[in-house]
């Protein structure tokens, strides 16, 4: 029996960099643009985000909490050069980009699959690394097995491999754009200042989305009768963002590491990888398609920017070290992570420190970290031989250059005698 979906979402999340000296300028290129919108965060609206971070998180990645009415008026009323230069002093502004119309898709293989681009973020950090969201979900089908293909596909979109070669004849067909050349020129705009070169340098995705994909399926196939052993090959192919059709061999050890059971959550199954998130869950229980899915897409979501931030932030200071170009900047910006976001909690939620934690080893955090602080120890004592090495060079030339003086001297004096 096809497998059918109730409800479902996915965020295609695409990290970019900005050169710093350029950052200020990309917030004004997004202010003058008319389809974004600064994203202000308030308490009472948004009380889930705000009771769920911890307060040193929420002022680093939401500032805008902390705004009062008079500030946020002040701020509307600012030429844009000049609040572009105000918000770059914070350490996190995310924007909102409104499409002019609601954008409908379809990638055509065969019958072709219909979706729509239901929302888009841009978180911008003062460290120059950005995070483009795109939540999609597809139209007109009830079938598992689309969405696997569709997330497969669409995954790739903007890559390097997907424009060296025609992948898998992907096309897109809408009012908005006519083809895949297109959406994808569309990203490229958004992302505007990308420092393409640095990202190759630490390996960043080339290009590829961070899958982040929720799904509900219909309670028929997921229940006290139907056990989930049932679906198991599903949902490997889900959380490994793989295609229906995709053959597998994983043994029991593999389905553990990619899947975490929450017994707090009966129906439902976390998958995590270093390139996708996952939850499957059953419409069994209500809480599944009233509440989870909108914790899954805020609060969640937050906390695996927050992990992916942290783990690049990390792979480009490692980059910075290896080249040894301004060690002191570098010094500065690891001593500056390590006050300011290292690796401590961010919440006091149970399920939120389970997702972080699977975060920090997924993304291996606590080891690069011990490796940059190794390899800076290290360098730090070359750095230190060396100087001590001209220091004493410099000591040595003095001696030999006040003995040669002294000696001077003492010829001068003799033969005045």
């Amino acid at each position: 029996m096809e497998l059918k979906v109730k409800y479902h979402y996915t965020y295609f999340i695409k990290p970019f960099l900005i050169e710093q000296s350029k950052y200020s300028k990309y917030l004004l290129s997004l202010l003058n643009n008319k389809n974004c919108k600064l994203k202000i965060f308030e308490k009472e609206r948004d009380l889930n985000l705000y009771s769920y971070f911890i307060q040193n998180v929420r002022e680093y990645f939401f500032p805008t909490f902390t705004f009062d009415r008079n500030k946020i008026n002040n701020l509307d009323k600012m030429q844009n050069n000049i609040k572009a230069s105000e918000l770059s002093k914070l350490h996190c502004n995310i924007f909102e980009y409104r499409l002019d119309k609601k954008v409908q898709g379809k990638i055509s293989t065969q019958d072709g699959i219909f979706f729509n681009i239901d929302k888009i973020e841009i978180i911008c950090l003062d460290t120059g690394i950005c995070f483009l969201l795109i939540k999609t979900y597809i139209e007109n089908s009830e079938k598992f097995s689309d969405l696997l293909n569709f997330n497969y596909k669409f995954k790739d979109i903007n890559s390097d491999f997907t424009k060296l070669k025609d992948y898998n004849n992907i096309k897109i067909q809408t009012d908005a754009f006519g083809n895949m050349t297109e959406i994808s020129d569309f990203i490229d705009n958004i992302i505007g200042f990308n420092d393409s070169k640095e990202l190759e340098n630490i390996d960043l995705y080339n290009k590829r989305f961070f899958v982040y994909t929720y799904s509900c399926i219909e309670q028929e196939d997921w229940n006290e009768e139907e056990d989930f052993k049932n679906l198991e090959n599903d949902f490997l192919k889900f959380s490994n963002v793989l295609s229906n059709n995709s053959t597998l061999d994983f043994d029991a050890k593999e389905l553990k590491q990619s899947m975490y059971v929450n017994e707090q959550f009966r129906y439902a199954r976390f998958g995590f990888t270093k390139q996708s998130a996952s939850l499957m869950t059953s419409s069994i229980d209500i809480n599944n398609y009233t509440k989870i899915l909108f914790d899954y897409e805020n609060e969640y979501l937050y906390t695996l920017i927050i992990g992916l931030y942290q783990r690049i932030y990390l792979k480009k200071l490692e980059n910075d070290f290896k080249s040894k170009n301004d060690i002191e900047k570098v010094r500065k910006n690891f001593y500056k992570f390590t006050k300011e976001i290292a690796l401590s909690e961010i919440t006091n939620s149970l399920t939120g420190t389970m997702f972080y934690n699977k975060w920090k080893k997924i993304f291996e955090l606590r080891d690069i970290y011990d490796e940059i602080k190794n390899k800076y120890d290290v360098l730090y004592k070359e750095l230190n031989i060396d100087k001590n090495i001209k220091v004493n060079k410099f000591i040595l030339i003095a001696l030999v250059i006040s003995l040669l003086l002294n000696v001077v001297n003492f010829v001068v004096l003799i033969r005045l005698r």
